[in-house]
C-alpha cells in the first residue's frame, strides 16, 4: 500500500509528521507492505508550513490512482484574524480558515475528490484536514472529527461532526486534534496490516493509543 501525505501551504507540521513517522515505522515492521511519501498537488517542491520558517519537501505529486491511502493534515495559525492582528488589517492574516480556503483554490480539491471516489482508496485526515474536505463540499453527510474547536464549523458544512479521538467511516478515517495523528496512524496500521504490526510500532514509540475508535455501528446509546 502506498500512503501519500499531502502538503499544502500553511499545513500543520505535526499533523503530517506524526502519522508519517508511525506509518514509516509500520513499513519497516512489515517490509514490502507499506510505503510512505510526502506529496503536494503541484508536484515536487518545498512546501512552507504555517509554523514559522519550517518547511517540508514534497517529493512527488498527489496521484490518487497510485495511492491506497491519502492523508490530509490541517493548517496551523490563529483561528481568527482578530486574535492575531489586534487591529485593522487583520482580515489578511493567515488564519487557519484562510489557509484552508486558499488550498481550495489549487488543484488539490479535484485530486482529493478523485481519491474519495476510488473504492480501493482510503482518505484519512488529521485535525483541520477534515475541514479542508468539508469546505470543498467533498464529505457532506459523512461521519468525521476534527479539533474540538472546529466541530461546529465542521457540522455547518453538512458533514456529521463526531466528538471522538478517531472516527472510522469506512474509506474515510479522521483524527481530532494534532496529536491524534499518532493514534490515527496506529489505528490505520492495525486496520490495514494487523494488530501485531500496530502493537510493535506502539511499543517503539512508547505511545498508547487514546480513546475508542468511533464507528456508526452497534446500538445507539441512551441519554445519560
Amino acid at each position: 500500500m502506498l500512503c501519500q501525505i499531502v502538503l499544502f501551504d500553511g499545513f500543520d507540521p505535526l499533523d503530517a509528521i506524526a502519522p508519517y513517522e508511525v506509518l514509516f515505522a509500520g513499513s519497516v515492521a512489515a517490509p514490502g507492505q507499506l510505503s510512505v511519501e510526502l506529496v503536494s498537488a503541484e508536484g515536487p517542491r518545498e512546501v512552507p508550513s504555517g509554523a514559522g520558517l519550517l518547511t517540508l519537501r514534497a517529493t512527488g505529486r498527489l496521484d490518487p490512482r497510485r495511492a491506497g491511502l491519502v492523508l490530509v493534515p490541517g493548517a496551523v495559525g490563529p483561528l481568527s484574524a482578530a486574535a492575531d492582528a489586534g487591529g485593522p488589517g487583520g482580515e489578511d492574516t493567515d488564519t487557519v480558515p484562510a489557509l484552508l480556503a486558499r488550498s481550495l483554490s489549487t488543484g488539490l480539491p479535484a485530486l482529493l475528490k478523485e481519491a474519495l471516489e476510488r473504492p480501493e482508496a482510503i482518505v484519512a485526515t488529521v485535525c483541520g484536514g477534515s475541514l479542508l474536505l468539508a469546505m470543498g463540499g467533498l464529505i457532506e453527510g459523512r461521519h468525521v472529527t476534527t479539533n474540538h474547536l472546529g466541530l461546529d464549523a465542521l457540522a455547518a458544512t453538512g458533514a456529521v461532526a463526531v466528538d471522538a479521538r478517531v472516527v472510522d467511516d469506512g474509506d474515510l478515517v479522521s483524527g481530532a486534534g494534532v496529536t491524534s495523528g499518532l493514534d490515527l496512524g496506529l489505528y490505520l496500521l492495525e486496520r490495514e496490516l494487523g494488530p501485531r504490526i500496530a502493537h510493535a510500532v506502539e511499543r517503539l514509540f512508547a505511545h498508547e493509543r487514546r480513546g475508542t475508535v468511533w464507528r456508526a455501528t452497534g446500538p445507539v446509546p441512551a441519554a445519560f
